[in-house]
């Protein structure tokens, strides 16, 4: 009698994959289950099946299940944009047509309009939305850390927040565009940025300006204390506010 319970034959390939090995196959196999089944256990299932991964194996890849199978896809789609970032040649563009093009990689990588729409509903859901929003972020931090953004003061956090909402908007309007070569979404996606641009100017308005600095003097104090989370450790909140020269820590 074969004990079921021993796990996969030790030759069996799978038996030796990573973790991300297996994440990476299970994504892959989960494409062309999504549009009938959506981000679900039938999807994970199936993929599972179809990947050939041992049961185990796809729990400790996904241990939430679909939403990290999601997640996951995710991922990919932002490992892809930052290689097209690496390997195209951009040092001529003018640094917002920098931020268009890293967008536009970043859409060109999901490639299957229903795939995102699926996602785009289950990140819409309540206990899901925190990781939607997460994962927006995370990836405008990706294209803002790629184009060399070096700020650590309030700039960091509005740099990012403006950067994912004109991301999410262009990701919607990109789902329902039927134009040749998705051109209404970059044309959409350019005026998203210049919107951005104008935004910045005022800024620079401010600052450069005695009275309005003066008017806005302290919404700029408070500003200036704001500082962006430090690399490489795991925080609860994004960041934290600076005690200042002269300051005593609480």
């Amino acid at each position: 009698m074969t004990d079921i319970s021993a796990g996969p034959p030790a030759d069996d390939p799978a038996a030796t994959l990573s973790i991300d090995e297996a994440r990476r196959r299970l994504v892959e196999a989960a494409m062309m289950h999504v549009p009938f089944d959506g981000w679900s256990d039938a999807t994970l299932r199936a993929a599972r099946r179809d990947a050939g991964i041992p049961r185990a194996l796809a729990e400790a890849a996904c241990p939430r299940g679909p939403v990290d199978l999601a997640l996951a896809f995710h991922e990919q789609g932002d490992r892809e944009m930052l290689r097209r970032l690496r390997s195209e040649n951009l040092a001529s563009l003018r640094f917002r047509d920098k931020i268009a093009a890293a967008i536009r990689f970043r859409i060109e990588a999901a490639e299957d309009r229903e795939v995102v729409r699926r996602a785009s509903s289950l990140f819409a859901l309540p206990q899901y939305t925190a990781d939607g929003a997460r994962a927006l972020w995370t990836t405008a931090d990706r294209i803002w850390t790629a184009l060399g953004d070096s700020s650590d003061d309030i700039n960091w956090y509005t740099k990012r927040t403006t950067l994912s909402g004109v991301y999410a908007s262009t990701v919607l309007y990109w789902l329902g565009d039927e134009t040749e070569g998705s051109a209404a979404t970059w044309e959409f996606l350019d005026r998203r940025i210049d919107d951005v641009m104008q935004v910045e100017k005022v800024k620079g308005r401010i600052e450069g300006n005695p009275v309005l600095r003066r008017l806005f003097a302290g919404p700029i104090w408070l500003a200036g204390r704001v500082r962006a989370p430090a690399r490489g450790h795991e925080i609860d909140l994004p960041g934290h506010l600076s005690a200042g020269p002269g300051s005593t820590p609480g």
